[in-house]
């Protein structure tokens, strides 16, 4: 397998003196195509901390985070802005949709601030949305759509122009049992068909659909364990 995230003891501190805080300590994680990876841990445990710094959201204060091979320390701006627009996808619980845009011009807009032409960036959007199952809403906004249409059209937002590696941050916390197992089906089909991901969340259900579940405590990674071979199993009716 080929590895799509890596974080070589990355560290993250916040503030000096009294008021530093070592949001994440010599955390060490590989993330190889096909592999969907939970993150768990109480609050203010680092999950998010390391979430910024798996996208490039954040740099590192030790320790060093590479994305297909490139350690995003040594991009210049312009070249970790291509490199988060091409590669990387993020999945938010808060959806950040665009109100006065239809769920296709949402999903292009990424695309489109790329410089891809309207017509072939409405196209792949469509083909994203198709993917995540919303043909035919196509054209509504966001406020028409349910809140579990609305988390898919975030997903197709995040997977169009087929970016490699998704980063979600507790993307089922606003929806019910069964709309979140519709987006963490996604997610895995998403890493299934070749991609990657890292889900950071609060819901051992959730996390179980990972291939593996690593677990955080005041900025440290303490464990890892293995995610069901059978996430289906998880479905309602079924028996893990």
């Amino acid at each position: 397998m080929t590895a799509v995230l890596e974080l070589r003891n990355a560290t993250r501190v916040f503030g000096s003196g009294h008021t530093e805080v070592d949001a994440l300590v010599d955390a060490s994680l590989v993330v190889d195509t096909g592999e969907l990876i939970a993150v768990m841990g109480p609050s203010g445990s680092g999950k998010t901390t390391l979430l910024s710094l798996a996208g490039g959201l954040d740099y590192p204060t030790g320790g060093s985070v590479l994305v297909h091979g490139a350690d995003l320390a040594d991009l210049s701006m312009a070249e970790l802005a291509k490199l988060r627009r091409h590669h990387v996808g993020y999945v938010f619980q808060q959806f950040n949709l665009i109100e006065g845009l239809t769920a296709a011009e949402n999903v292009a807009l990424p695309l489109e601030l790329d410089g891809v032409a309207r017509r072939p960036a409405r196209a792949a959007a469509r083909a994203a949305l198709a993917a995540v199952e919303l043909d035919g809403l196509e054209d509504r906004v966001p406020q028409d759509l349910s809140g579990g249409e609305q988390q898919r059209v975030a997903i197709a937002r995040a997977i169009v122009g087929e970016r490699s590696l998704l980063l979600a941050d507790e993307p089922t916390g606003a929806l019910d049992s069964l709309t979140g197992e519709n987006v963490l089906r996604l997610l895995r089909r998403h890493c299934d068909g070749g991609g990657a991901g890292v889900l950071v969340t609060h819901d051992a259900r959730f996390a179980a659909w990972a291939n593996r579940i690593v677990f955080l405590r005041d900025g440290r990674i303490v464990d890892e364990a293995a995610g069901l071979d059978d996430p289906a199993a998880l479905l309602p009716g079924s028996t893990p």
